[in-house]
């Protein structure tokens, strides 16, 4: 391909290696340096409650990462095995409660659960469960899909029972994506946050949640810095082997054909069935709660919630404390600016990767980092590095779509990337031939293939910043509240109207967030005459979840 000019690569090279370390490593850098000391870790790790909180977060993690797998194989076997009537339905209903933002999922449970049940640590293991039973339908059915049917029926002639046929001989072979499955699972798990926030009891708190509780209510810094880097290590170790996960799972898929998938017979047909209405209705039972409570009100069915939710007063003389209107604007602010910077910042980002070659790998890493940072690490890092002088930017508000844009940068340089590298190397080459100079070749031959790729890259960022919720607990100033943040005070509040307002709030931001999802899925759909890998984006629902 028709190299551009090296001024010029490092010209697009600069604003996201810049942002990248004003925003990411200098704060990051901050929490080492500055909140870090030999007193506050001997503090933080001397404490019984650190403790505490690092068990209750590892075994929360683990029993959700274990119940998820176990309940969803069954899913992920009927689907990928069976012609499964509605299977589009399910699996698109399975998706859009993956993709939901995590305070959207705690609401829909509370919502869903009996008082009984609400706040206990079986409504997050629930929610946990409900929210991840897409990563086990699509990892561990995607190989199922691809393995043959030979050694089953082979054993089956053999006289193995289908429940021997199954554990001997069809989970031993997707292994390789059981295991990546769970560890994105754990990923997601051990880094909960909303989920917590909305449906744990009080005290209960996982990593996430005490840094915000000692940043924020406790003034305990250092402790918190201590927190947030640990965690930041077990993020590196996680994501390092998920790595190595999914590479051994992509390996085994490369490997086997696809196998068809059949109709079931005879007592196949009440499993299939049996599997496939249990698995739409667990899914679809939250959402469905939550829209019903958006409309339930003491004296009956109403629309009030919906019809007051602008009012400042939900009584003569009682305001609710916070705006949900106000929230809903400046939710929608912060998406349209956190889209622009996120879209600007990696278009330019991703053409530097490509055209640097080898040299942009570099930057492709860095831009990756955030990835691997928990959300509210990221808030807490810019809260302490950028509240002090001489950069005092804490009251900016500017600072929460640069925080969200900061999480949605590594979204759409991937998906800009992979369209780029697939760009056929002969149209550079020819328009070169032609007489176009390296840029102008590059503008007429590459450019216009990053239309597709951004629009997919600004919905996924503006679907991040609509949900976003950990860093910006951290970041948010009075007045400048979000709907997530609107939502779980919402629902912490006492009275019914306060509820079905947070209910209501909830239902909108999921409407959102499916309609910005079904929109990144018809904008990869291949056209006519158009390779698929020049449309997709592999891999992008495997991403952390705000």
């Amino acid at each position: 391909m028709n190299r551009l000019p090296r001024w010029l690569i490092v010209a697009l090279a600069v604003g996201p290696a810049v942002g990248l370390l004003v925003f990411y490593a200098w704060p990051l850098v901050t929490l080492v340096t500055e909140a870090v000391t030999a007193t506050s870790i001997a503090d933080t790790l001397t404490r019984s409650s650190t403790w505490e909180v690092l068990w209750f977060t590892t075994w929360q993690a683990v029993a959700s990462t274990v119940a998820t797998i176990a309940i969803g194989l069954a899913p992920a076997y009927v689907l990928a095995r069976f012609e499964v009537r509605g299977r589009a339905v399910i699996v698109g209903v399975l998706t859009a409660m993956f993709v939901l933002p995590t305070v959207v999922m705690g609401a829909a449970f509370l919502a869903l659960l009996p008082d009984s049940l609400d706040r206990t640590v079986w409504a997050v293991l629930g929610a946990h469960v409900v929210f991840n039973l897409a990563v086990v339908v699509r990892v561990v059915g995607s190989l199922w899909e691809h393995l043959p049917t030979d050694m089953e029926a082979a054993a089956a002639t053999l006289g193995a029972s289908r429940w021997k046929v199954v554990t001997r001989v069809s989970l031993p072979l997707v292994r390789p994506a059981i295991v990546a499955a769970a560890t994105i699972v754990f990923l997601f798990t051990f880094t909960s946050y909303g989920v917590i926030r909305l449906l744990a009891a009080p005290g209960t708190r996982t990593i996430e949640v005490e840094v915000w509780r000692r940043a924020t209510q406790l003034g305990d810094i250092g402790g918190a810095a201590v927190l947030a880097l640990l965690q930041l290590a077990v993020l590196i170790a996680l994501v390092w082997w998920s790595t190595i996960a999914q590479r051994h799972y992509a390996q085994a898929l490369d490997l086997l054909p696809t196998a068809p998938r059949r109709r079931p017979r005879g007592a196949e047909r009440r499993f299939v069935a049996l599997v496939a209405g249990a698995t739409l209705l667990v899914a679809a039972a939250p959402l469905v709660a939550l829209v019903i409570r958006s409309f339930s009100t003491p004296t009956g069915w109403s629309a009030t919630a919906w019809t007051d939710l602008g009012r400042s007063e939900v009584r003569p003389g009682i305001r609710v404390g916070v705006d949900p209107f106000e929230a809903m604007v400046n939710s929608l602010v912060n998406a349209a600016w956190a889209t622009g910077i996120a879209v600007a910042i990696g278009a330019l980002a991703s053409l530097a990767v490509v055209a640097a070659g080898t040299a942009g790998r570099a930057l492709d890493g860095g831009l990756m980092l955030p990835l691997a940072t928990s959300a509210v690490t990221i808030g807490f890092g810019m809260l302490i590095t950028f509240d002090t002088d001489p950069v005092d930017w804490r009251a900016s508000w500017w600072l929460v779509p640069v925080g969200h844009a900061l999480i949605a940068v590594p979204f759409v340089v991937r998906t800009c990337v992979g369209v780029l590298r697939s760009v056929d190397p002969e149209l550079t080459a020819a328009a070169a031939t032609l007489g176009a100079s390296p840029r102008r070749a590059w503008q007429a031959t590459v450019v216009p293939f990053l239309r597709r790729p951004l629009a997919v890259g600004a919905a996924l960022a503006a679907a991040i910043s609509l949900g976003e919720f950990g860093a910006t607990s951290l970041l948010s100033r009075s007045g400048g509240e979000t709907m997530p943040i609107a939502i779980e005070q919402l629902l912490g509040r006492t009275g019914s109207i306060l509820q079905a307002q947070g209910f209501v709030l909830a239902t909108m931001l999921a409407v959102a967030t499916v309609i910005l999802v079904v929109v990144v899925e018809r904008l990869q759909a291949p056209r006519p005459g158009r390779c698929r890998s020049c449309t997709t984006t592999p891999g992008w629902r495997a991403a952390p979840s705000p």
